[in-house]
């Protein structure tokens, strides 16, 4: 047989197709994600700082590459970003720039990882920390591939499901805690799975510093009811506490009391079923269909896992256990937990649809078992599907070692876009600011793409100061721009034209318009 006919028959085998379609699904992730990369911000968008965040936040990150929400939308990660550049948790300007600093900050092993990486460097630790969820998940990745080998479409179906499950990525898409703590508890898992106790021990008191519930996956490990092997258990189990148990003291000493979260709780089952009355009326009321509808999908993932544990009893394995664990808990957790779209209760929750994916894979359990208990998926992928965008901001680059970023005031309509291409309107006259990091203060030069509406005079100056004047026409056009000064990396730009602007049609509303700026490149 030639090597030509030889190479379509590996493919056609099993275990190799397998091994493509999860490539190609790694590398759905990475473009998904990928889209939230800029130049200027890096993967700040995932750390979620808004206004009222950036109002308080820590005085070396003000004026930074850190992207601030221009709405009310700021999430957990931007206190773990900030104690990524304060990781001793203590600094006066910490406690106000954190809500709840002491109940934020026991969740401390990403912060010291980024802030370690960074060497100190504080934008530097908020890029990392903002980044580390993608090298979480390649990493989960890899770790699901031993517990899910490739081998069989239920494998397959069940290493997907989690990798796209809510829980997951909306832990990267708001750079939270929950995903590296959960790849932890996997990990112990299945280390102790393979008798590897010590290892386990290990990794499940990192992923108590992570988050405190990762603790609980112990109680799936530890104690095996085994003549000999109880004692040791319970020792381990007590020993994975220890690390957060210090860091707790820590804490107290140096942040204030140690908040419990004791709210995050309530009667058994009376929060899931608050959770389904208000999924059920967001299907009338929620304006975003695809986030009522997904957030339902999700709720129905997580209740299916729940049952199919509790109808499956099975004590001496330690997966049914972890499964059981985190049942208990779900039927646990109050309103704070479930609320939203679709809610923090599928992070927490990941543990609990590891536990089942396992269970089903392994005992062969009907199909409809595999997919109605990964139904987050659809949570999960709209989670990344949309990339912010800010309404003023025009372009980001790299320019002689250094990044930039252009913005229009506010007497420029909305930017709009298309592909990639962004532009602005304005009817006579608006500003762009050029803001370097680092912030740079030599002149620099530009390249600026413009048109207009119709054929029209255009000047641009700095500071009263002319940088250009000529005609522009309704094809677009590069204008050089030479001597920009900075002062502390920012350079504000006037732009203006003479002319009438035209209105765009006849419609109640209608813009008008003189002309459009399509890029800034600096040089």
């Amino acid at each position: 047989m030639t090597a030509g006919h030889a190479i379509p028959g590996r493919l056609r085998r099993p275990e190799n197709l397998q091994r493509l379609a999860r490539g190609m699904l790694v590398l759905a992730f990475l473009w998904l994600a990928g889209r939230f990369w800029d130049p200027y911000y890096g993967f700040t968008k995932f750390v979620q700082f808004d206004e009222s965040d950036a109002a308080v936040m820590l005085p070396e990150l003000r004026g930074t590459p850190v992207y601030v929400y221009h709405y009310s939308g700021g999430y957990d990660g931007a206190a773990y970003a900030q104690l990524a550049v304060r990781p001793a948790a203590r600094a006066p300007e910490l406690a106000r720039a954190v809500d709840s600093l002491p109940y934020r900050a026991r969740r401390i092993l990403l912060s010291w990882i980024a802030y370690a990486a960074a060497g100190g460097e504080p934008v530097r630790a908020v890029w990392i920390y903002a980044g580390m969820n993608l090298l979480v998940w390649l990493g989960l990745a890899w770790l699901l591939a031993r517990i899910f080998p490739p081998q069989g479409w239920r494998n397959l179906v069940a290493w997907a499901g989690l990798l796209f499950c809510a829980g997951v990525l909306h832990s990267v898409r708001l750079a939270l805690t929950d995903l590296a703590a959960f790849a932890l508890l996997a990990g112990a898992l299945w280390l102790g799975e393979t008798r590897g106790e010590n290892r386990a021990a290990g990794l499940l008191a990192a992923a108590g510093l992570v988050r405190e519930t990762a603790l609980l996956g112990g109680l799936a490990l530890w104690p095996r009811f085994e003549r000999g092997a109880w004692r040791a258990g319970i020792v381990r189990l007590g020993l994975t506490a220890v690390p957060l148990g210090l860091w707790l003291i820590y804490l107290k000493f140096n942040a204030g009391p140690v908040v419990q979260g004791l709210g995050n709780f309530s009667w058994p089952v009376i929060g899931w079923v608050e959770k389904v009355g208000n999924t059920l009326q967001a299907l009338r009321t929620e304006a975003d269909t695809w986030l009522a509808v997904t957030t339902l999908l999700a709720l129905a993932g997580l209740t299916v896992q729940v049952v199919y544990i509790l109808i499956r009893w099975q004590p001496s394995d330690a997966w049914w256990r972890l499964g059981l664990v985190y049942s208990v808990l779900m039927l646990c957790l109050g309103t704070a937990v479930w609320d939203g779209h679709p809610g923090a209760a599928t992070r927490i929750l990941l543990p609990l649809g590891l536990a089942f994916n396992v269970l089903v894979v392994r005992r062969s359990a009907s199909p409809v078992w595999l997919l109605a208990g990964n139904l987050t998926v659809f949570s999960g992928v709209l989670a990344l599907w949309t990339v912010p965008r800010d309404a003023h901001e025009l372009s980001t680059g790299r320019s002689a070692g250094a990044t930039y970023v252009v913005q229009a005031d506010e007497r420029w309509y909305q930017a709009e876009q298309r592909g990639a291409q962004t532009w602005v309107w304005c009817a006579r006259q608006g500003g762009l600011q050029l803001t370097t990091w680092p912030h740079r203060d030599a002149p620099v030069g530009a390249q600026v793409a413009v048109r207009g509406i119709d054929a029209r005079p255009l000047e641009i100056r700095q500071d009263g100061r002319l940088l250009w004047r000529g005609e522009i026409g309704v094809r677009r056009q590069w204008i050089p721009l030479t001597g920009i000064t900075l002062a502390q990396g920012v350079a504000h730009l006037e732009l203006s034209s003479p002319a009438d602007p035209v209105s765009e049609g006849p419609a109640a509303g209608a813009r008008t318009l003189g002309f459009a700026v399509y890029d800034v490149r600096v040089e």
